[in-house]
């Protein structure tokens, strides 16, 4: 980072970590027996522990758009992850706030998503209805806090109270947390009805800004999207015109590609000057999260068209009929794979068996927990394993 603006997050000021790891007798600063491994500051620390964990390993095989697709070139969660981190990284750099932080809080942010991506989502908070429901976001932190628990004093990841708040709140303050959020909020309060930091804003849009345009890749590669239909949108019209001007001659699949890249780079120089226009006069990261809204974000104009655009993802591909139909049988999937083991949970592996109890909620939340942490592919093992077929139909690219 070229210069650090007076509100950016600072790694050497941060929130504290919930659980505090005491130096070993004799450790030095840069010995495996204190806290600090080697000059990595905390943010950095953090972004590595989420890389290195396995519930990020395991986004490679769940579902972005496409269920458990069988060509290598669509977006996974995993894919979708890294190029909202790469988003991210540049808005972050340029608004000179901190980079590190940004990044973590980008590739953490769909660690909470279940199998079959929001069809999954959608069978969990079905089956968890009378157990207060399920939602990807707080089971983000769930995951963190909790479930990924490679440490020996501690469960979870033990990340800052900094990027712990991002992930709760990057869309804002929560003003009714579901369970799950509000116990972890109870263990380690998040100030859940404040305003996040602006790092954790820049990974809110950078999401946006990703799935936005990779799901027009991914649309048209799979023949769900149709670039004439694409074309009655006036913004994205005016990106095709120029960029069949400047490459008139240039295959329709590379013209196509430099049209998303178009579209993210004029979002992003948007953002930024709008975010830039937002914070002046901001001398504080209590000054970001006093500020009562959010400041990193599209200009009204580009806000606009970006809800136009979404309307038309929903419309002509996130609810195209073979991706409906799709998502039905993946619901199923969830459904069954709850139901068998909560009927049995004997089917379950055995490190999850043995912190089952009888008592519900929790006893369901268990069980809802490791479907979560399922890929794709598992899941559809599992259901196979259990029930004697493999489910079919869920792959439509």
């Amino acid at each position: 980072m070229t210069h650090r603006a007076p509100f950016a997050a600072n790694p050497a000021a941060h929130g504290g970590r919930e659980f505090a790891r005491p130096r070993a007798r004799g450790a030095t600063e840069s010995s495996f027996g204190g806290e600090v491994r080697g000059p990595r500051s905390d943010f950095q620390r953090d972004r590595d522990r989420i890389i290195h964990s396995m519930s990020f390993r395991r986004l490679k095989s769940k579902t972005q758009v496409f269920i458990a697709p069988e060509g290598d070139h669509y977006r996974t969660r995993l894919t979708h992850s890294l190029e909202v981190a790469q988003i991210g990284r540049v808005i972050a750099r340029a608004l000179g706030v901190d980079e590190d932080l940004t990044e973590a809080l980008c590739l953490a942010h769909d660690l909470g998503h279940p199998p079959f991506g929001h069809a999954g989502e959608d069978a969990l908070s079905e089956a968890m209805q009378r157990f207060g429901g399920f939602c990807h976001n707080a089971q983000a932190l769930r995951t963190v806090m909790r479930l990924e628990s490679p440490y020996p004093e501690h469960d979870g990841l033990n990340l800052t109270w900094d990027l712990l708040e991002g992930l709760a709140k990057h869309n804002g303050p929560v003003a009714a947390p579901n369970w799950a959020l509000a116990e972890l909020d109870a263990a380690f309060p998040l100030k859940l009805g404040d305003w996040p930091s602006l790092e954790a804003q820049i990974a809110a849009v950078s999401d946006d800004i990703a799935y936005d345009n990779h799901d027009i890749d991914d649309g048209l590669r799979a023949g769900f999207l149709d670039l004439d239909d694409l074309l009655q949108l006036d913004f994205l019209a005016d990106q095709w015109r120029s960029v069949e001007k400047r490459f008139p001659t240039a295959p329709r699949e590379r013209q196509l590609r430099e049209l998303v890249r178009d579209q993210i780079g004029v979002m992003v120089n948007d953002v930024l000057e709008h975010t830039r226009k937002a914070v002046a006069g901001m001398e504080s990261v209590a000054d970001i999260r006093a500020c009562g809204r959010m400041l990193a974000g599209f200009s009204p104009a580009m806000g606009q068209y970006e809800r136009a655009l979404k309307r038309f993802m929903y419309d002509k591909l996130y609810f195209h009929p073979e991706q409906v139909a799709a998502a039905e049988r993946a619901r199923d999937v969830v459904a069954r794979l709850f139901a068998a083991y909560s009927q049995d949970p004997s089917l379950m592996p055995e490190r999850w068996r043995e912190g089952l109890c009888e008592n519900e909620p929790e006893r369901s939340r268990r069980i809802a927990d490791f479907i979560a942490g399922m890929s794709d592919r598992f899941a559809m093992e599992a259901c196979a394993r259990i029930y004697g077929t493999r489910p079919v139909g869920l792959v439509n690219v």
